[in-house]
């Protein structure tokens, strides 16, 4: 069965139970494909991504009230935008985000599901990792074949959210 990539993006949803089943390698490596081939600016792709599969390190990393499925995950992806010069200060959270994006897009296409966390410690998660200095931790994205897909959340309206010409 296939679906079209607006339906994959209009059904997606965060998941926060994972299935205790791992995630082949092959699949994991179209996911991180994904996201490595996503724009950037001046194509300098400012990112680095950390895959977290090891049990303790999800353990130490999922310790938050808003974060603890990330020890269910199958994997957890901590992407880095690297912030050691202007250029890169100024695009690369951005940059960084639109390849996590292409990642989750693509994870839900092929039936795994995923969770953007914002609630984390950057400064424990650089320690933890061994993260450097001129590297910044813009966001972790968990990832797992779902235990339970979310009902649809309330959205609001098109005429809500944009407008034509002017705000």
């Amino acid at each position: 069965m296939s679906s079209s990539l607006v339906e994959i993006i209009l059904s997606r949803r965060s998941v926060r139970r994972y299935k205790k089943k791992p995630i082949p390698e092959d699949v994991m490596l179209k996911i991180l494909e994904a996201g490595r081939m996503a724009p950037s600016a001046n194509n300098r792709q400012p990112w680095r991504f950390i895959v977290v599969t090891d049990e303790k390190l999800k353990l130490l990393l999922g310790d938050r009230v808003w974060n603890r499925f990330i020890r269910d995950s199958a994997f957890t992806v901590v992407g880095c935008g690297y912030c050691g010069d202007e250029l890169s200060r100024k695009w690369s959270t951005i940059d960084t985000a639109i390849a996590l994006q292409n990642m989750v897009i693509a994870a839900w296409s092929m039936g795994v599901g995923s969770c953007w966390i914002g609630d984390f410690d950057e400064a424990k998660v650089k320690s933890i990792l061994g993260i450097p200095e001129d590297w910044k931790v813009v966001c972790l994205v968990s990832f797992g074949y779902p235990e339970e897909v979310p009902s649809p959340p309330r959205k609001k309206s098109l005429s809500e959210v944009v407008s034509y010409n002017k705000f």
